[in-house]
């Protein structure tokens, strides 16, 4: 293996947090719709819900490319 190669740590890491990422742009767009088409109702209800698991996935995203960032100075 190349030492210029990205290890498999580093791409799932870098990986998770763009599709972490993209999922947050993709609420906060399903949020603003539901709030144009009047379904704020609903919306409101799920808000909890959905920061909880958010916040949660955030911090195992974090943890992985915190783990990523220690290995990777090491190697």
């Amino acid at each position: 293996m190349k030492t210029n190669q990205d290890s498999l740590l580093f791409r799932f890491a870098f990986n998770s947090l763009k599709y972490f990422l993209l999922a947050l742009m993709g609420l906060a767009i399903a949020y603003v719709i539901s709030a144009c088409f009047g379904a704020l109702n609903i919306a409101l209800m799920l808000l909890p819900i959905v920061i909880d698991f958010v916040g949660r996935l955030g911090i195992i995203v974090f943890c992985a490319i915190a783990i990523t960032i220690i290995i990777e100075s090491l190697r």
